[in-house]
């Protein structure tokens, strides 16, 4: 997979910066559907979810970062850009006005780095409202439709994207023997005491006899997946059921997962699952790991935390899982110093629910013993406005799909790993979470 070499952020936020952002309202149904709104460009921009949440075209300003700075060096690059920027905004609800989306590598090291994109336009749908954002920077006038003066009807629908055609899989970093492997190893290093939890991933590479359209992908998976946040930015596209940070008006919700189980197809077999998985003392061990270190994490910046007593078990088409929500109070800051929801990401990457407890112990092990570089699977992504306010989920049941070679995609899976792990039921459990990607792809 190739990546690009990161640019300083300031430096780069300081050659553009925002000139105007307009977001007008549209008719109720001024879309039939946000991902079936993208045109045919390059580099589609998503977070949807039930139909609802913001697509993005066209690109004004893009900033790389990397290394362990990279969530604060996005916040400032952002901050920068927005300077100085005309913001006539008639909407006013989250998600209006300026927005970046963006895409973070899991480890401080990796070289895919981190990406804060800035769409030259912002559809947008909430709550049976919808909008449209359009922006331009002191660079230069961007091309396309509506730009100065964007209009209060969409253009019409773009063509559906094309499939892909046939697809071929094959081991990628980690082959299944290797991870079983892998997390043997694991299992006896917990089983000293060196840590309670690790969460191992694997990959899988895909060739398709198409170029694959992001859109294509995307749309799909938003289909098959509604309760998910279907996503797409820099050519990471996903559907993840995992919110790692919303931040709204001086509110935060975290959804914490942690504990699965692979469903069946017969809704009897499915709910004793269910109540299996609830009453699981590895599951529940394992889940409790993960939500202890969401609270934690979020306390500095709360007033409050709360957590609900007993998970639930969130039902997707594929699997199920314990789950949890999180909430807290921001805690008051002086003007401009309130964290935005990328302080916030940075503050809670990465959870247990990804790494492990205890954390430092849980990375040692990965590095150690996983065999691969993440990419961007299991970092931040999501979207962030002018406010600081936004969400970022964690970037599960995602593909990247190279830029250099479309044909070319590369699929991620992990599963947590405790003191009572099968290293072969773990891998039957990366084999589910790959599922989503696989289908959508045509496998």
């Amino acid at each position: 997979m190739t990546t690009t070499a990161p640019v300083p952020p300031l430096e780069a936020a300081l050659a553009v910066r925002l000139r105007s952002v307009r977001t007008v309202a549209l008719p109720e149904g001024a879309a039939d559907g946000l991902v079936a709104q993208l045109p045919d460009a390059s580099g589609p921009l998503a977070w949807v979810r039930r139909g609802q949440g913001l697509v993005g075209w066209g690109e004004v300003a893009r900033v790389a970062v990397s290394g362990p700075s990279r969530f604060v060096d996005a916040h400032a690059a952002w901050r920068e850009l927005l300077l100085g920027a005309r913001v006539d905004d008639e909407v006013r609800v989250p998600g209006t006005g300026p927005i970046a989306f963006a895409s973070l590598a899991f480890a401080d090291d990796s070289p895919a780095g981190g990406a804060l994109v800035v769409p030259e336009v912002v559809l947008g749908h909430r709550d049976g409202r919808w909008w449209l954002t359009t922006l331009t920077t002191t660079a230069a006038t961007p091309a396309g439709w509506g730009v100065a003066s964007p209009s209060r009807a969409l253009p019409p629908r773009p063509s559906p994207p094309p499939p892909a055609g046939g697809v071929a899989f094959a081991d990628g970093s980690v082959s299944g023997p290797a991870y079983v492997a892998a997390v043997a190893r694991a299992v006896a290093r917990i089983q000293a005491g060196e840590l309670e939890k690790v969460v191992l991933a694997r990959d899988l590479e895909a060739r398709t006899e198409q170029p694959v359209d992001v859109r294509w992908l995307l749309a799909r998976l938003a289909d098959a997946y509604p309760s998910c946040w279907s996503f797409a930015v820099d050519g990471l596209v996903g559907a993840t059921p995992e919110l790692l940070v919303r931040r709204e008006r001086g509110l935060v919700h975290s959804r914490v997962l942690a504990g699965t189980i692979r469903r069946t197809g017969s809704v009897e077999r499915d709910a004793g699952l269910a109540g299996s998985l609830a009453r699981s003392g590895k599951d529940l061990e394992e889940h409790e790991y993960a939500v202890r270190s969401v609270v934690q994490a979020l306390a500095p910046h709360c007033t409050t935390t709360t957590a609900s007593e007993a998970p639930f078990v969130l039902h997707l088409p594929n699997v199920m899982h314990l789950a949890t929500d999180v909430t807290g109070v921001l805690a008051p800051s002086a003007p401009g110093q309130d964290p935005s929801v990328l302080h916030l990401a940075a503050a809670l990457h990465p959870t247990a629910a990804v790494c492990g407890t205890p954390r430092e112990a849980a990375d040692a092990v990965i590095r150690e013993v996983e065999g691969m570089d993440r990419d961007r699977f299991a970092g931040p992504v999501g979207w962030v406005d002018a406010r600081g306010d936004g969400e970022m989920g964690l970037a599960l049941r995602c593909a990247r799909v190279d830029a250099d070679d479309p044909r070319r995609v590369r699929l991620f899976a992990g599963a947590g790993v405790v003191a009572g792990s099968d290293p072969v039921a773990e891998l039957a459990e990366t084999d589910a979470k790959l599922v989503p990607v696989r289908d959508a792809l045509g496998g």
